[in-house]
């Protein structure tokens, strides 16, 4: 498999989510809240150009399981 950006990024987003996923499966469990404790981070940009107006809204939600998440797509990639 050739190796470039936009593989990179599918696995960084497919580790992101794998690791959302597993935080959000292991919330019940009473030990692990420091692995499933998520920062909400907002960005939302705007503009009135009087001939076109936009809103746009972006949310992350962040675990440390995500980040795991991340670095083990990292490790993936690297090693194929």
């Amino acid at each position: 498999m050739k190796k470039n950006g936009w593989v990179l990024l599918l696995f960084l987003f497919l580790g992101i989510l794998g690791g959302a996923l597993l935080a959000h499966w292991l919330e019940a469990v009473p030990g692990l809240g420091f692995l499933t404790r998520t920062v909400k981070v907002h960005w939302s940009p705007s503009a009135d150009l009087l001939v076109l107006v936009y809103n746009i809204n972006i949310a992350l939600n962040i675990s440390l399981l995500s980040l795991v998440g991340a670095v083990v797509a990292i490790w993936l990639y690297r090693k194929m």
